[in-house]
């Protein structure tokens, strides 16, 4: 016998991933060797005073019962600290902030927290498929807005003001922006908080790739106003290279945080103390930590570049974030065959970017989460299969 799934499954895919590692899996299995250069999964290690905390909190007897619901203060002070000296913005870490299991966790939070059947969310096309699932998984309805490449993928506010915005309740925006690198900039921010109050609508900035490869991180937290309307997801993922740590946080305006714990304390129990005191060691680490990863993704890039000029496509020098965003030359097919192409005939795997939205159909992702030596060895793979996949 078998249960019936419920109704909002009928909506819902399996992640596109799960499917394309599976299909790499077979191909190891059958004796290929494959690189995969798709998933933004950090590959480096967390600093190792990070690690040694963690190791030395862990010990102690009287640390692994179960955590508060609002969180360690030593991690939430920590939190303060850290948007104040990197963001200018001041939070009060019991009152401003919530932790969260990574910032993915949040994003199904707050759309149980603040949606209803039939109520309607902006969804960035191109953006993080995320945002789309966990929308139909609530029973709400996506509606997707446009970023484009003519216009450095930031939001055309005319065609935005142009649709019907009667029913929207939340507006998921993600700057730094994943997954073509477009930089946060203080005008589109002050834009959106604007457009956010004029409509009603509760604006959530996803803003984990803030400090790679990007000299001047920024929230939409900053902007005049932004408390009364926003919300902001960070997360230690990629900034701290804590990804399987799954530490997160949400940042707002307390009336909207105490909606979410509702959904949140209902959910789970708090977070591992130990943890939480290493994450606070990880958010204190000087100026010279980023400095040092951003060395390593820069020498990174420069190698994903070589792949996108061997594959004849445009790339912006000026993203930032994890990955390299490549618009595929006029001659290709689909994203999605030339990724395959690539796959099937030079063994390297690459994000087609269909997978972030319609706008995204003519472009591809290269992972930055990846050595410079196999990113080197799959430019050379290319190089040697350049004909079949370019035919």
């Amino acid at each position: 016998m078998i249960i019936t799934p419920a109704n909002r499954l009928t909506e819902t895919k399996q992640y596109y991933f799960a499917s394309k590692l599976k299909e790499i899996a077979d191909m190891r299995a059958a004796g290929k060797q494959v690189i995969n250069l798709g998933i933004g999964n950090p590959d480096l290690p967390p600093h190792k005073s990070v690690v040694e905390t963690l190791y030395t909190e862990s010990k102690k007897a009287d640390q692994h019962g179960y955590g508060s619901y609002k969180g360690e203060p030593d991690f939430l002070i920590a939190v303060a600290k850290w948007y104040s000296k990197y963001y200018n913005v001041t939070l009060n870490p019991s009152a401003d902030l919530l932790p969260l299991f990574g910032s993915k966790e949040g994003i199904m939070l707050i759309s149980w927290a603040f949606l209803n059947p039939g109520d309607q969310v902006l969804i960035p096309d191109p953006g993080y498929p995320a945002y789309n699932a966990v929308t139909k998984l609530v029973e709400a309805t996506p509606v997707t807005y446009n970023l484009k490449y003519e216009n450095n993928w930031q939001p055309d506010f005319d065609e935005l003001e142009a649709m019907d915005l009667s029913r929207v309740k939340i507006m998921w925006v993600n700057y730094p922006h994943m997954p073509t690198g477009a930089k946060a900039n203080a005008d589109t921010f002050t834009k959106l908080v604007a457009f956010a109050k004029k409509h009603q609508i509760l604006l959530v900035n996803d803003n984990p790739y803030s400090f790679i490869l990007n000299k001047k991180p920024m929230s939409i937290l900053q902007t005049e106003g932004a408390i009364d309307v926003c919300l902001e997801l960070n997360s230690l993922s990629k900034s701290h290279n804590m990804a399987g740590w799954r530490v997160g946080t949400l940042a707002g305006k307390p009336a909207y945080l105490d909606a979410v714990m509702k959904v949140k304390s209902n959910m789970s129990s708090g977070m591992h103390k130990p943890t939480l005191l290493a994450s606070a060691k990880a958010l204190q680490l000087p100026q010279s930590w980023y400095n040092s990863m951003n060395e390593v993704y820069t020498e990174r890039k420069n190698n994903a570049y070589k792949i996108a000029r061997l594959l004849n496509c445009e790339i912006d020098e000026n993203a930032v974030g994890m990955f390299v965003w490549c618009k595929l030359p006029d001659e290709a097919e689909t994203a999605e065959i030339f990724a395959d192409r690539i796959l099937h005939e030079a063994g390297v795997f690459i994000t087609p970017g269909f997978i972030f939205g319609k706008n995204g159909e003519r472009f591809i992702r290269i992972s930055l989460a990846n050595t410079a030596k196999d990113l080197d060895a799959s430019a050379k793979k290319i190089e040697h299969a350049l004909g079949a996949i370019m035919a």
